[in-house]
């Protein structure tokens, strides 16, 4: 009987190395064949910055550029949360970037046309669960950003919707540890809104929550 491939299996466990910090989960990572998602991807993004940072934001998965650079937030979403971030009294130096699901889902309308962002289904964000408990057990945040909807799913569950709890500070158990979090929209929203400088105000007022949450 043919055994099944990798990603017929829908989780990454058996890709994550028995031990080591993060650059040994960067290094597995990027060899992970846990869900379909690397098939088209150019590469692993995994997550980015300092290794005992504070604050950890999540957010959904790469873009085009993030997947063509293979760093995370390096597109003109990252550019925006940079700003709103030091906007908020929160160095962007100090924080750790990295997303639910390591590999860019897109669609393209036409062949060799622009990729378009596809959002990833729960099943995706569960397979990619493993690197991102593996990340916060090495980094041990005091407190979770969480940005946009589709995190905040991978995290607190698929009732999770970021309308009702953005600007909030919650305490909630992920993947075995008590964590708090502060939920906001993602910056990609910002970009998009039809009131850019509300949207944007907006991030930058929960940001201002995250700071205050900080001991």
């Amino acid at each position: 009987m043919a055994t099944k491939a990798p990603e017929a299996a829908y989780t990454a466990e058996p890709f994550l190395p028995e031990r080591g910090g993060l650059p040994a989960l960067r290094r597995a990572a990027a060899d992970c064949r846990g869900c379909p998602l690397h098939r088209d991807a150019t590469q692993t993004v995994f997550g980015a910055g300092n290794a005992h940072a504070r604050v950890m934001l999540v957010g959904e998965q790469p873009g085009d550029q993030e997947d063509r650079q293979g760093k995370p937030f390096v597109g003109p979403a990252g550019k925006l949360l940079d700003r709103a971030l030091a906007e908020a009294g929160l160095d962007p130096a100090d924080a750790y970037v990295t997303n639910a699901v390591k590999h860019f889902k897109f669609t393209r309308a036409e062949p060799r046309k622009r990729r378009i962002h596809k959002a990833p289904s729960l099943r995706e964000m569960t397979a990619c669960g493993p690197w991102l408990a593996a990340e916060l057990a090495v980094v041990e945040p005091e407190l979770i950003v969480v940005l946009g909807a589709t995190a905040g799913k991978a995290l607190l569950g698929s009732s999770f919707r970021v309308t009702q709890v953005r600007g909030t500070v919650l305490e909630e158990e992920i993947h075995g540890r008590r964590e708090r979090l502060v939920p906001t929209v993602h910056p990609s929203a910002v970009l998009r809104a039809d009131d850019r400088e509300a949207a944007y105000r907006g991030l930058v007022s929960d940001l201002e929550v995250a700071a205050r949450a900080l001991p």
